[in-house]
């Protein structure tokens, strides 16, 4: 198994827009983070090599040519905001070569929102011309209900994204084994509900939110997600979704061990 950092940046990206701050000019290339999203790729239990999205972002046309990722068996959305939901038209062309349709799942919110802001995917037949649109196969989950996708099992874990509930997922070994599970994909959020503790235990891998060392009301600050990481004692975390108010080396050297930042185009195996 291997999972591939698509892109670690918050949802302005970095740099910034006509910022020319020092992060947003380094010439570290760790420090150009396009929005934030990821694959995880494995073999299943047939033999077959299988890539499923974590989110699909207005950056994902470009970070999947960048990263070499040419199949696309599924996508799990975390939450219904822009960064993480409008590259989804791009799936069209994975459709093309695979010749089939791609299964979605998401909750029941970011269900409603991406049919409105789709339209032309979700009611095709009512184009006014026959186009080129994705083929999709929605699927809803349900907080802390787990299912499984090609050997791997998956359980959504409930979070808070200042008042808003959103998504993190949990993929432990089923028919498929990989040294980097379980593993926690924690994107997007300022609070761990109760129910969510236990689903967030004995984890080899943790990917969590770490947005800039200053409160955010809907995001954990490098502290806070330090803070959690420690308490969880994963054997390795990864803090994504930053902005540019972190340069990747500065951060990396401050923060304790068996906790760092990802970077784009980073891939995790085991």
């Amino acid at each position: 198994m291997k999972l591939i950092f698509l892109g670690t940046g918050t949802s302005s990206g970095v740099p910034a827009i006509g910022c020319h701050c020092p992060v947003c000019t380094s010439t570290d290339p760790r420090d150009t983070r396009l929005r934030t999203s990821a694959a995880v790729q494995w073999t299943d239990p047939r033999g077959i090599e299988r890539t499923i999205l974590i989110d699909a972002g207005p950056d994902l046309r470009q970070q999947c040519l960048k990263n070499g990722i040419e199949r696309l068996d599924a996508i799990l959305f975390t939450h219904n905001h822009v960064d993480h939901t409008f590259g989804l038209d791009e799936v069209r062309r994975f459709n093309a070569i695979q010749k089939s349709p791609i299964d979605i799942y998401a909750d029941e919110r970011t269900h409603v929102f991406l049919r409105r802001v789709y339209q032309h995917i979700f009611d095709a037949d009512q184009n006014v011309n026959q186009s080129f649109v994705a083929t999709l196969i929605p699927h809803r989950i349900t907080p802390l209900q787990s299912f499984e996708l090609y050997g791997v099992k998956i359980t959504p874990i409930p979070l808070l994204h200042g008042r808003l509930p959103v998504l993190g997922f949990r993929f432990d070994c089923g028919a498929v084994k990989s040294d980097l599970l379980p593993l926690a994909y924690c994107t997007d959020l300022s609070v761990v509900p109760n129910e969510s503790w236990p689903v967030l235990a004995d984890l080899r891998t943790l990917i969590l939110d770490g947005l800039r060392h200053r409160h955010h009301p809907t995001h954990l600050t490098i502290g806070q997600a330090t803070d959690l990481a420690l308490n969880l004692k994963p054997q390795q975390t990864w803090l994504i979704h930053m902005s540019h108010d972190v340069g990747h080396q500065e951060l990396d050297d401050s923060l304790p061990e068996g906790i760092s930042p990802a970077h784009d185009g980073q891939i995790l195996t085991g």
